[in-house]
């Protein structure tokens, strides 16, 4: 098949959609599909090295308003029309609902091209943490409008798919997510990047891996590591991105390392040189890093919906905490903190319940979805 995906995001962008969409866009490659990459063109483009040699259309886009480093497309339904007018794919992935989005799904639809589309972010969820709380409801609502005008919407858990079709989303279907089970092991552990971190040998090293944003939490990461220092005064909490919020962060916790963004064999390093990973957002549609750090052999302390309601069982590799129980969440983190052994039994059994999380097959789901589409239409 001939497939275009549209994204206005992709690496060196270092979020959960980017890694997500590159990550699809190889595993179409790689079983043969023709694969068309619509994306933004950057002011550098350092994004090029990541091409991977996909055929590109670049389009111009603009700043996203209080969160640096992230930028929409602009509206472009013309160009798209000609374009696909003169090279018509078979399939379209629209994985964001910005303007571009927006344009690309219009064209698919004039053209008669079948399209689906990834809810990969909670939007609504993000105006309330910027100070728009009651935008919430009108957000939901254009995102339903939107991906309704789909064939199909793509999600990562079962969860997420029972909730989107209780609140009026038509089409909505499962497509499970995978990690680099090689890139992501235990075997990366590394002793001399923890004196850099400046740890005793045995010290308790806590992690939090992800962009620094008001959406993130972070403040509960942080209230919950200084309860593990009360009773482990040598721990450490390593902090590993970047983002809006680092700078207040760091301010007020010089005690914290801060490494900034780290990507491939550097990233899992990271993890691997750790022993507890802390994830405290409760905005995620899914949470790609809390299978990376179970891939590194962490027991995870997040809270219960996402990759964690779907990959963990709590007690055996990690602890799944109800959503927005803060307190409960910093007790199960100074619960683990304080119980070595059974962390290492956790760490075994967190390695274990991804291990088997191919990104093949969910490359060759993703495929068989795109076709289905395309078959329904041509009936």
């Amino acid at each position: 098949m001939r497939i275009a995906i549209v994204t206005e995001t992709w690496p060196p962008e270092i979020n959960g959609v980017a890694l997500t969409v590159h990550s699809l866009a190889r595993g179409l490659r790689q079983l043969g599909h023709d694969v068309e990459l619509i994306r933004l063109a950057r002011p550098e483009d350092d994004a090029a090295e990541y091409a991977d040699g996909f055929p590109e259309t670049l389009l111009p886009g603009a700043s996203l308003p209080r969160y640096p480093g992230l930028r929409f497309g602009l509206p472009a339904r013309s160009r798209l029309l000609r374009h696909w007018q003169s090279s018509r794919p078979d399939a379209i992935y629209i994985a964001t609902e910005g303007p571009l989005g927006h344009s690309a799904l219009t064209a698919s639809r004039k053209l008669g091209v079948p399209a689906c589309t990834g809810f990969h972010t909670r939007f609504d969820d993000f105006v309330a943490h910027y100070g728009f709380a009651w935008l919430t409801p009108l957000v939901f609502a254009g995102m339903r409008r939107f991906h309704n005008r789909a064939d199909a919407t793509l999600v990562p858990t079962a969860e997420l798919a029972d909730f989107l079709r209780e609140r009026g989303f038509r089409d909505v279907r499962l497509l499970r997510r995978a990690v680099d089970t090689s890139l992501f092991h235990p075997s990366r552990r590394d002793d001399a990047l923890r004196r850099e971190w400046g740890l005793d040998p045995d010290a308790l090293t806590v992690i939090h891996v992800g962009r620094l944003a008001a959406e993130k939490n972070l403040d509960l990461a942080v209230r919950a590591f200084r309860a593990i220092q009360q009773d482990t005064p040598n721990a450490r909490f390593v902090i590993v991105g970047d983002g809006p919020e680092r700078a207040r962060l760091e301010s007020a916790n010089p005690d914290i390392v801060f490494t900034g963004i780290r990507r491939g064999d550097d990233l899992a390093r990271h993890y691997a040189s750790a022993d507890l990973f802390v994830f405290p957002s409760t905005s995620e549609t899914f949470g790609n890093v809390t299978l990376e750090a179970m891939a590194s052999g962490l027991a995870v302390v997040a809270f219960d919906y996402g990759a964690a309601h779907e990959h963990i069982v709590s007690g055996e590799c990690g602890r799944c905490v109800p959503v927005a129980e803060e307190t409960e969440f910093i007790r199960a983190t100074t619960d683990l903190a304080n119980q070595e052994t059974r962390r290492t039994d956790m760490r075994i059994a967190a390695r274990d319940a991804v291990v088997n999380l191919n990104p093949d097959a969910v490359s060759a789901s993703f495929s068989d979805v795109l076709d289905s589409l395309r078959m329904e239409r041509a009936a």
